[in-house]
């Protein structure tokens, strides 16, 4: 019998779809249920499912936001944990800390880091690309106040951006999460504002889609995306604004990229049990898990 994993996102049930792999000689119906937005529905399908499938992610929001060292819990993210007794419950950031910062180093073939300058709308939900990008030296435009509070205030420096974040993350984590990310309808919105402005200084914009795509300028000519979900209707949306490449560091499935929470959980139910950083490690090796390039300047069939 197949195993059966499940995201309950957040998001709009527009992009819903189901998939069946194979990994590792095992079945696997991989699902992406969400509930535009709806915090109780949410929680009444974490409890419907709980028992009945083997692992379950969390799309849409995060458990945790990461600064250096330190982990803080987010409140409403934990309410939607606490819902399942049974089946283990992730967000896709352990697969994340470790998949995409290995990804950066495996990208060295096609940037010259060091020459690439980067946009990053939110380093708090992408700790580990963050601390990579430094790495390699690439110049980043860490976007967290600009993008997340809606301040217009740009950061460079890695160092700085923890400092603040020590200080804001404590406080940020406690409000409801709605009021930090878009959910349901809201992802579907477009805002080209003031913020829309800050794409024009990346060759590179990366992070989280719904986050890069709701500020997104029409023309993108030139620059790539690195991110994870992405349907085919998210391909055509960046072919339009004249996008070079779109990079996902998870692979792609029945023409849709599916999220390190489903990844992350389909890798917790192969394992029976919650996984480390060492765990993920091992997996990524053992399934090959590298980033995907699509270069869209190609014609649609030579890509297919």
């Amino acid at each position: 019998m197949a195993k059966r994993v499940v995201s309950v996102s957040l998001g709009s049930s527009r992009r819903d779809s189901v998939a069946e792999v194979e990994v590792l000689g095992e079945k696997v119906v991989l699902e992406r249920r969400g509930t535009d937005g709806d915090f109780q529905g949410a929680i009444c399908l974490i409890r419907e499912l709980d028992g009945k499938v083997d692992a379950i992610g969390l799309g849409g929001i995060d458990l945790y936001l990461v600064a250096g060292g330190r982990r803080y819990v987010i409140r409403d993210a934990q309410k939607l944990k606490e819902a399942a007794k049974k089946t283990p419950v992730v967000d896709g950031s352990g697969l994340k800390h470790t998949l995409e910062r290995r990804a950066v180093h495996e990208l060295s073939t096609l940037f010259d880091w060091k020459r690439t300058k980067v946009l990053l709308p939110s380093a708090v939900d992408r700790f580990g690309l963050a601390e990579a990008l430094d790495e390699v030296g690439a110049r980043v435009l860490y976007g967290d106040f600009i993008f997340a509070l809606g301040l217009p205030i740009p950061l460079y420096r890695l160092s700085l951006l923890k400092k603040l974040a020590y200080l804001l993350l404590p406080v940020l984590t406690k409000l409801p999460f709605g009021l930090l990310y878009p959910t349901g309808e809201k992802q579907e919105e477009r805002v080209v504002d003031w913020r829309s402005r800050y794409y024009r200084f990346a060759d590179l914009v990366a992070g989280d889609w719904h986050y890069l795509k709701r500020h997104m300028p029409e023309d993108m000519r030139g620059k790539s995306v690195l991110t994870n979900t992405t349907t085919e209707e998210d391909v055509a949306f960046l072919r339009a604004r004249g996008a070079r490449y779109l990079i996902t560091t998870t692979p792609r499935l029945s023409g849709r990229s599916f999220g390190t929470n489903v990844m992350e959980a389909l890798l917790v139910a192969l394992a029976g049990r919650e996984l480390g950083e060492a765990d993920y490690l091992r997996y990524i090796d053992l399934l090959g898990l590298k980033p995907q390039v699509l270069d869209l300047e190609k014609p649609q069939e030579e890509r297919a």
